[in-house]
């Protein structure tokens, strides 16, 4: 079941009663909204003045919710996540743990070729040349030793926004930074929740090692899935400067166009399924490769 993303952005009051998510508007209509737990998967709170509850929030927890909070530059500055989701926890951390450097080695290897894959038929998609990035993919090493991975990003960023000839990929940077930042946000929540529910630890990834960084094995497998979010932008900006009407702010409407990102088609093994789900798949084929049943991880092919 393809689970649901709950967009607030309204003063109002969250609770539940009887395994029900209870959303009370705070507004003259005084709305309010009734959801099965179990049908929820992420819980956006956008405005300064929700409050939720106690109970509200453990069994979000137990339903295996990922709950994002935003500042007050409605950008998300948070994750809340179930401390533990899978019944053999203890043992996946312990093999995560002690996995060699050779196999994460090659893990990443083969996130960057995929990851760089994505890109060159992004690029080609819009009839753009892709050779280099080609080329990337194919010469990727054990633990990307040679960082093509930086190299193909370069290439990438400079021929994605024909438009803007002098866009530079950074997180302060100008429009559409902004979109991509809040796209990557939501994906890297997503892809938590999955690695939580796959029963494996965050804060320990397999290339991401910033001590500072609770969330690396997610920004770690978020990587060749950024490509869904960079579409759905990609397709704004395209839109916005063909009819020379431009939304620099993240509007409503934008975000609910970037979280549909959740319910696009992912070609995973030659089968479709929404991204929701395909991000669980991926996190669960990374936990058989650390237990030593697989060896390969089951990664996105961008069509």
């Amino acid at each position: 079941m393809i689970k649901r993303t709950l967009l607030i952005e309204n003063p109002a009051h969250l609770s539940t009663q009887y395994e029900q998510f209870i959303i009370e508007i705070k507004n003259e209509n005084k709305e309010k909204h009734s959801i099965p737990m179990n049908e929820i998967g992420v819980v956006i709170l956008s405005h300064p003045q929700i409050t939720i509850t106690s109970m509200a929030q453990a069994l979000l927890m137990q339903n295996e919710v990922a709950i994002i909070q935003c500042g007050p530059n409605r950008m998300p500055i948070g994750i809340m996540l179930a401390y533990e989701g899978h019944e053999t926890y203890n043992q996946n951390v312990r093999y995560q743990l002690e996995a060699s450097e050779a196999l994460k080695k090659n893990l990443w290897q083969q996130i960057v070729e995929v990851k760089i894959l994505n890109q060159a038929k992004h690029l080609e998609k819009y009839g753009i040349d892709s050779y280099p990035l080609r080329n990337y993919a194919r010469n990727v090493k054990s633990g990307d030793k040679d960082n093509k991975e930086a190299n193909a990003a370069a290439v990438y960023w400079s021929k994605i926004f024909p438009q803007i000839p002098d866009f530079v990929r950074e997180r302060g940077g100008l429009y559409p930074n902004n979109l991509l930042n809040y796209g990557y946000a939501i994906l890297r929540a997503v892809t938590a929740r999955a690695i939580v529910s796959a029963g494996l630890l965050l804060v320990t990834g397999i290339f991401h090692k910033n001590k500072y960084n609770a969330f690396c094995l997610a920004d770690d497998l978020m990587e060749p899935y950024r490509i869904y979010i960079d579409e759905i932008v990609k397709k704004r900006v395209t839109l916005e400067f063909l009819n020379k009407q431009f939304s620099l702010e993240l509007s409503n409407d934008i975000k609910m166009e970037i979280l549909s990102c959740l319910t696009l088609d992912v070609k995973l093994d030659g089968e479709k399924s929404p991204l929701f789900t395909a991000v669980q798949k991926t996190a669960y084929s990374l936990q058989k490769c650390f237990l030593g049943e697989k060896r390969k991880l089951i990664l996105p092919d961008f069509e």
